[in-house]
């Protein structure tokens, strides 16, 4: 069964980094794409970033291009999202995720990814 746990979330000031970490297992990943979501309660789930199954391919949200960077490693079944530069608009609680649709291609819409991880909670202070 397929499994996404997510890591690194926690309490930062406005303007500092924090790097999410997500092991994935009870699968192959490395033919899709995985990704990373976020959601404030009472709020819809928000795209943030993903990225294709060879890594070739990386989409970010407009909110978030040029302060986060995601990546991926296919040996350890890990993707990882570094965000830099946090503003208290970026505190929700975010979800790795991992599609079943093939392709070196990225995806951006919540019913397109299949697995969804328990979210790890990121609150930034002002």
């Amino acid at each position: 069964q397929v499994r996404l746990v997510e890591s690194g979330g926690g309490l930062v000031q406005a303007g500092d980094s924090l790097s999410l970490s997500c092991a994935a297992s009870g699968g192959t990943f490395d033919s899709y794409a995985m990704g990373w979501f976020r959601q404030a309660p009472g709020k819809e789930r928000e795209f943030v970033s993903a990225i294709s199954s060879k890594g070739g391919t990386i989409h970010y949200a407009d909110s978030v291009r040029g302060r986060f960077t995601i990546s991926r490693d296919n040996a350890k079944n890990t993707v990882d999202l570094l965000m830099t530069s946090l503003k208290p608009e970026d505190t929700d609680v975010y979800y790795c995720v991992t599609t079943l649709i093939l392709g070196d291609y990225v995806w951006t819409e919540s019913y397109q990814y299949d697995y969804w991880g328990q979210g790890t909670q990121v609150t930034v202070s002002s």
